[in-house]
C-alpha cells in the first residue's frame, strides 16, 4: 500500500537554504490560504500535486524567482564547508594521483545522486528530502532521512566549533604578541568554545528567524575563497623543510627570505626526500580519505529547496546548476588540497589552517584568514542548528504548535552535546571520519537510489530496467563504502595509530 502524500511548508529565503523549524507544519492551498488541520492533508495533497498542462508538478502557492547564476552560488555555498580544511591531509595520505582519482569519483557520483533526486521529485512534485523518504517508505523513511540530515548537520556544527577551539587561541596569542602559548584560561580552546557558544551562538540560535542568513552564507563562501588564495600564496613563501626556529621569526619578509636561502643551502638528503611529493600512498590514514571527501560534497538536502526557488524550473536546468556548482567546488577543493600538501607535505595536520602556526604565529595574512574563517563558522552554526531542531521536533513532537520552552531547550541541549563532543574529541579528523562514513553515504548514495527505486512507477521503468538496476548498484556501492570506511576507522582507533593532527 502506498504511503499517503504529505507536504510541508517552510519559510523560503533568498540564499537557497530554507529556515526550517520557523513555522508549524501547514498544508499549502490554492491562493494564499493555509490551513493547519492535519486531518485534511490527504485531500489537499491531491490538489497540491495536480499537474498543469505545461509544467511538472510544483508548489501551487510559490513561484520561484531565483536566477540560474544565484542558484549556482547558493548550491556552491551549500557544498562548501569545513571539509575543505581536511583535504590536504587526505592528499598527504593518498598521494596526488590517487587523491585526484577519488575526488573525481566522489564528484561524479554526487552529480548522479542529484540526478536521481530530481527524477524522484519530478514524479511526485515533492521538494523536500524528508518528504521523498515519506513518499517512498512512509513514516520510517521520513524519520530515517531526518536522522541522517540531523547527524550530518551535527557533524558540521561540531567541525565548526572545533575550528573555534583550534584557531581562536592562536588569534588571541597573535593579538597579545605572545611568543608561546600560556596556560591562562583565555588561551584554552575548551573554555573559549564554551564562551563563544554561550555569548554569540546561543542568542542567535534562539531567534525564530535568521535575518542575517543570506549575508552570512555569502560571507562564508567568500572566506573560503580567501582561505584558498592564502594557501596558494603561502606555498611560494614557506620554505621546505621548516627550520627548527622558523616559528620564532616575525612577519619580516626580508628576514624570511634570508632564512629560506640558508635552509636551501643546508638541505640534507633526508630533508630533500621529505619535500618530495608522493603520487600514490596507502597507509592507515587513507581510510579517512573517502569520508572526508563525502563530508565535503554533501549538499543533497539543499538541492530540492533550491530547485523550488528556481525561476522557470526544470530538471534539466537544475541538473546543469548542480553540475556547475560541483565542478567549481571540485576545482577549489583540489587546489586547496594540492597547495596545502605541497607546502607542508607529510607535516600537514588534519586541520590545514592550524598547520600554519608552525610557520609564523605573527603572520598578518594568516591572521586575517583565521579571523575571517572564525567569523564565518561562528555565524554558520545557528543556521545549521535550525534544520536539526526542526527534525528533532518532527521526530519527537509532530503536529504541535510552537513553544518557546521547547525551542530554547532543544537549542541548549544540542549546543551542550556538541560542545562536549568538541571538547573531548582528540582532533577534527574523528568528526570528518565518522560523519563522512555514516550520514554522508546515506545522503549521497543510499537514500537517493532507494527513493528513486520506490518512487519511479513500474509502468515508466520496470524493476529490471537499466536505470533502476544502476540505482540499486549505486546504493550497494554506498553501503560498501560506508562499511569499509567504518571498518578501517574502527581498526585504526583500536590500534591507536591515528595521528592527532591539530591536537594541542
Amino acid at each position: 500500500m502506498e504511503a499517503p502524500l504529505q507536504t510541508e511548508m517552510v519559510e523560503l529565503v533568498p540564499n537557497g537554504k530554507h529556515s526550517e523549524g520557523l513555522l508549524p507544519v501547514v498544508t499549502p492551498m490554492a491562493g494564499n490560504q493555509r490551513v493547519e488541520d492535519p486531518a485534511r492533508s490527504c485531500m489537499e495533497g491531491k490538489s497540491f500535486l495536480q499537474k498543469s498542462p505545461s509544467k511538472e508538478p510544483h508548489f501551487t502557492d510559490f513561484e520561484g524567482k531565483t536566477s540560474f547564476g544565484m542558484s549556482v552560488f547558493n548550491l556552491s555555498n551549500a557544498i562548501m564547508g569545513s571539509g575543505i580544511l581536511g583535504l590536504a591531509y587526505a592528499m598527504a595520505n593518498t598521494g596526488i594521483i590517487l587523491f585526484l582519482f577519488l575526488l573525481t569519483a566522489v564528484a561524479l557520483l554526487s552529480s548522479y545522486s542529484i540526478h536521481l533526486l530530481l527524477k524522484s521529485s519530478g514524479v511526485v512534485g515533492i521538494r523536500a528530502y524528508e518528504q521523498l523518504g515519506y513518499r517512498a517508505f512512509g513514516t520510517p523513511g521520513k524519520l530515517a532521512a531526518a536522522l541522517a540530515i540531523t547527524l550530518q548537520n551535527i557533524g558540521a556544527m561540531s567541525s565548526y566549533l572545533y575550528i573555534i577551539k583550534s584557531e581562536l587561541p592562536l588569534v588571541i596569542q597573535t593579538f597579545l604578541n605572545l611568543e608561546e602559548k600560556t596556560s591562562d584560561w583565555y588561551m584554552n580552546g575548551n573554555y573559549l568554545v564554551i564562551l563563544v557558544s554561550v555569548t554569540i551562538i546561543l542568542p542567535l540560535a534562539l531567534m525564530r528567524q535568521l535575518g542575517y542568513l543570506g549575508y552570512s552564507s555569502g560571507f562564508s563562501l567568500s572566506c573560503m575563497v580567501f582561505f584558498l588564495i592564502a594557501v596558494i600564496y603561502k606555498k611560494f613563501h614557506v620554505p621546505c623543510p621548516l627550520p627548527p626556529n622558523f616559528n620564532n621569526t616575525t612577519g619580516n619578509f626580508s628576514h624570511m627570505e634570508i632564512v629560506k636561502e640558508k635552509v636551501q643551502l643546508q638541505v640534507e638528503p633526508e630533508a630533500s626526500a621529505f619535500c618530495t611529493p608522493s603520487y600514490f600512498t596507502l597507509n592507515s590514514q587513507t581510510a579517512y580519505t573517502i569520508p572526508i571527501m563525502a563530508f565535503a560534497f554533501v549538499c543533497h538536502p539543499e538541492v530540492l529547496p533550491i530547485y523550488t526557488e528556481l525561476k522557470d524550473p526544470s530538471k534539466r536546468k537544475m541538473q546543469h546548476i548542480s553540475n556547475l556548482s560541483i565542478a567549481v567546488m571540485y576545482i577549489m577543493y583540489f587546489l586547496a588540497a594540492l597547495f596545502g600538501y605541497l607546502t607542508f607535505y607529510n607535516g600537514v595536520e588534519s586541520e590545514l589552517l592550524h598547520t600554519y602556526s608552525k610557520v609564523d604565529p605573527f603572520d598578518v595574512l594568516i591572521l586575517c584568514v583565521r579571523v575571517a574563517v572564525l567569523t564565518a563558522v561562528t555565524l554558520t552554526v545557528p543556521i545549521v542548528l535550525f534544520p536539526v531542531r526542526r527534525a528533532i521536533q518532527q521526530m519527537l513532537f509532530p503536529n504541535q504548535e510552537f513553544s518557546w520552552l521547547r525551542h530554547v531547550l532543544i537549542a541548549v541541549g544540542l549546543l551542550t552535546c556538541i560542545n562536549l563532543l568538541v571538547i573531548f574529541a582528540p582532533n577534527i579528523l574523528g568528526i570528518f571520519g565518522v560523519i563522512g562514513a555514516t550520514s554522508a553515504p546515506f545522503l549521497i548514495f543510499i537514500f537517493p537510489a532507494i527513493f528513486y527505486f520506490r518512487i519511479m512507477p513500474t509502468e515508466k521503468e520496470p524493476a529490471r530496467s537499466t536505470p533502476k538496476i544502476l540505482a540499486l548498484c549505486f546504493a550497494m556501492l554506498g553501503f560498501l563504502l560506508m562499511t569499509m570506511s567504518l571498518s578501517f576507522i574502527i581498526i585504526d582507533w583500536a590500534s591507536g595509530t591515528s595521528r592527532h593532527g591539530g591536537n594541542h
